[in-house]
């Protein structure tokens, strides 16, 4: 799902910081999500690395295991019933609230995602928008990529697929939340 925006912002934020080195028994994918939200809003949510169910909607409960969601800082991320896993230990690795980009590992947890690490950027849109009362504005452009093992038994596009869909629903729910909170402020 690369480049599904186009614009030159969303190719040089790609080109920047979702480029992962990728080994023959890995795969990797970046999806693209514009949210009708003001950056600001749909960061404060993003980076905040202690309360992912705020918009991840297979997150049951988020407990930290360590640090203040700076970078190193530890959570335990328990996901809902009817998932292939029930917890997913993850570790914050680097945060950047200046150019709104922050990656985390996955570094234990009873599931098969092994050496996975997710990069997420956030950006507004370079178009402006208007709105129904003739508002202009611009959109928020957010970018989740991520490597990972493929499991033995598995094949580089189930785990893809598996890992893609995961990461899509998030990222719809972040936009109809973000949206949503938006309209209300």
């Amino acid at each position: 799902m690369r480049g599904t925006h186009g614009s030159a912002k969303t190719e040089s934020m790609l080109r920047q910081h979702h480029n992962h080195e990728v080994s023959g028994s890995q795969c990797s994918s970046s999806l693209t999500q514009t949210i009708d939200a003001p950056m600001g809003l749909v960061w404060s949510m993003v980076r905040d690395f202690g309360h992912p169910q705020a918009y991840k909607r297979f997150v049951r409960r988020c407990k930290m295991r360590s640090g203040n969601g700076g970078v190193g800082s530890v959570r335990e991320v328990h996901v809902v019933s009817g998932m292939p896993a029930g917890v997913s230990v993850e570790r914050l690795e680097s945060l950047d609230d200046d150019a709104k980009v922050m990656s985390f590992s996955i570094i234990g947890g009873d599931h098969r995602l092994e050496n996975y690490r997710s990069t997420t950027s956030v950006h507004e849109d370079e178009d402006d928008h208007d709105d129904d009362e003739g508002e202009r504005w611009k959109r928020t452009v957010v970018i989740e990529s991520y490597v990972v093992d493929v499991p033995e038994g598995s094949s580089e596009e189930d785990t893809c697929a598996f890992a893609n869909t995961i990461i899509r629903c998030n990222l719809i729910s972040l936009a109809t939340i973000a949206k949503k909170m938006a309209a209300g402020s």
